[in-house]
């Protein structure tokens, strides 16, 4: 199941080339990954996990500009243990070329210890027997 919204391109997030800086894309990979958690998740169990970022794997395709909408899509490819792979995709909206393509691990821990976790099947079909959503 994926998840996706639509992003306009800011003065605020443009680096020295007049370009979107990449610390903004990786904001913007934190923030929808976070989003599609709270969308999805029943509350019982944001209350008892929380994430944290392992790796993040980034290729940037194509620069976004100021005013640029950018439609920014997820979803989880993998889940093994206590890790699980999520997707992000940032797309211009206008001509839908792809500018960013991200996989990042992210370690499911107790929200009250801290230590991590096995995804349970629950978890699981939390994201893969929805179908698509928006933001």
């Amino acid at each position: 199941m994926s998840f996706k919204k639509t992003l306009t391109v800011a003065v605020h997030d443009l680096d020295d080339l007049d370009h979107v800086n990449n610390v903004r894309y990786v904001q913007w990979i934190q923030d929808i990954s976070k989003e599609h958690w709270k969308a999805k998740a029943p509350k019982h169990l944001q209350e008892l996990y929380i994430w944290v970022v392992l790796t993040h794997n980034i290729a940037y395709k194509k620069p976004a500009q100021l005013g640029d909408k950018i439609i920014v899509k997820t979803h989880i490819s993998e889940s093994k243990g206590a890790v699980s792979i999520r997707i992000v995709e940032m797309y211009n909206a206008k001509t839908n070329t792809l500018l960013l393509r991200s996989s990042t691990e992210w370690c499911l821990l107790n929200a009250k210890t801290h230590k991590p976790m096995r995804i349970s099947e629950e978890l699981k079909n939390v994201f893969t027997k929805s179908k698509n959503i928006e933001a």
